[in-house]
């Protein structure tokens, strides 16, 4: 193994090149963050065959534990987009008048968020948002910011979607105790990000809504599937995880174990989810064999990105650990006496700001945190809290360098400065608060 001070110098290069070729020079983040793994092995002295076994490690090892349910959860999502079911959740939030719609928007956001892309949720919901300000003469941002904070929750702290199902894949924790931490996480700063902060920058900012999306907004009720079946889907596999990972501490569930072991496997769950929203959703309602089976594989397609950067922080993380520099991070973490929860955030954080990809950012800080030693005493419920810590992390401070920070602008026709003001603390609100949660919880765990 090389010395401390080779492996930290090689560290600061490799993850500097990396951070150079995504920012500067606007290179791929899978081939980026590769080019910076393979650096860091040379620098550090490992072997080539040590290196090309520690990226065969990191893909396999990586993939094996997440790649279906990212693939099942992109189609769930698909057939929930496509069939009306989020616009459901969202015509419930109409009609809970002015003073209430912006809690049930934050709400529906959060739940289109689990199953679906932050991206097309927005771009499915913002238009009742905008409808909403029609009808009350209030400024946008009020409806918006709490839709916009049910995503960006959904996204960060709350399995299946991809950001904590990887991050929890490379901690070895289970999803069951990652969705219990992640409800409380993002309940706490969906409640400061959304209602709250939207009222604030409703008063401060008025957004009328733009004519071109506005019309959009006016769906017709009787042709959208039951809020309470649309409900019960998306709740399946959450319900079949939580109850797995409670079983196996409660003594009185323990004849129910091997099957609630089974069926809160997380790919079984997904799969049972999507086998339902299949027939309720899809072939209930209409949609012929072919035209769901075409919609359901072309939901594949950005997950196939999100699995090839997962891969690539697979790779990162294998490289750290095998090089030595995973312990010389963890003598480091101990000698300064901090929780890893807050050395978590802080990595997250600071890579996210620097990158802008909460994805990126969530999977190099994984691999980072999950090639310290001390990860594999901790408890799951600590696992649990550090998996939150790193979304909190990822999601803080979205500029300029992050797309979505772009997609907002653009669909409220706001300029940049506006923009900085009303998504960017929006953003900065739901990762600080969550993180915060996150490190209560961690103190007892």
């Amino acid at each position: 193994m090389a010395g401390s001070a080779q492996l930290v110098i090689a560290a600061l290069v490799g993850l500097g090149l990396l951070l150079v070729l995504i920012i500067k020079f606007k290179v791929q983040a899978v081939v980026s963050i590769l080019l910076g793994a393979i650096v860091i092995g040379l620098l550090a002295g490992m072997p080539f065959s040590e290196i090309v076994s520690s990226v065969n490690q990191g893909i396999g090892e990586t993939l094996k534990g997440i790649a279906l349910l990212v693939g099942l959860g992109s189609m769930f999502g698909a057939i929930l987009e496509v069939s009306g079911g989020a616009q459901s959740l969202a015509a419930m939030a109409m009609g809970y008048g002015e003073r209430k719609a912006a809690w049930a928007l934050g709400l529906t956001g959060l739940i289109v968020a689990i199953p679906v892309f932050f991206d097309a949720g927005l771009i499915i919901l913002i238009p009742l948002a905008f409808s909403m300000a029609r009808r009350s003469g209030n400024s946008s941002l009020t409806y918006v910011i709490p839709l916009l904070a049910g995503l960006a929750v959904g996204h960060a702290f709350i399995p299946p979607t991809p950001g904590p199902v990887l991050v929890a894949g490379m901690l070895g924790v289970e999803l069951g105790w990652v969705i219990l931490v992640g409800v409380f996480c993002g309940a706490a700063a969906l409640v400061v990000a959304g209602p709250i902060w939207g009222r604030v920058c409703g008063r401060k900012y008025y957004v009328s809504p733009p004519p071109a999306l506005s019309g959009s907004a006016d769906v017709d009720d009787s042709k959208l599937p039951p809020l309470w079946v649309v409900i019960c889907i998306i709740l399946i596999p959450l319900l079949l995880i939580v109850l797995n990972s409670v079983a196996k501490v409660v003594p009185a569930m323990e004849g129910a174990r091997p099957i609630l072991s089974f069926l809160g496997e997380p790919f079984v769950a997904l799969i049972i989810a999507t086998v339902f929203a299949m027939i309720v959703l899809g072939y209930s309602r209409g949609y012929g064999k072919a035209e769901l089976e075409k919609v359901m594989t072309k939901s594949l397609e950005p997950a196939g990105l999100i699995l090839l950067v997962t891969a690539a922080g697979g790779v990162l993380r294998y490289i750290l650990q095998n090089s030595g520099l995973g312990t010389v991070i963890g003598d480091a973490v101990s000698s300064a006496s901090l929780p890893i929860v807050i050395v978590a955030f802080v990595i997250a954080a600071a890579i996210r700001i620097s990158i802008g990809s909460a994805t990126v950012a969530m999977t190099m800080a994984a691999g980072i945190v999950s090639a310290m030693p001390e990860i594999q005493a901790l408890s799951p419920i600590y696992l649990a809290c550090v998996t939150a810590a790193i979304a909190g992390g990822a999601t803080v401070c979205s500029h300029f360098n992050d797309s979505g920070f772009w997609l907002v602008k653009s669909l409220m026709g706001l300029d940049e400065t506006t923009t900085l003001k009303t998504w960017t603390i929006m953003e900065t609100l739901v990762g600080v608060t969550g993180f915060l949660v996150a490190l209560l919880i961690s103190c007892f765990a």
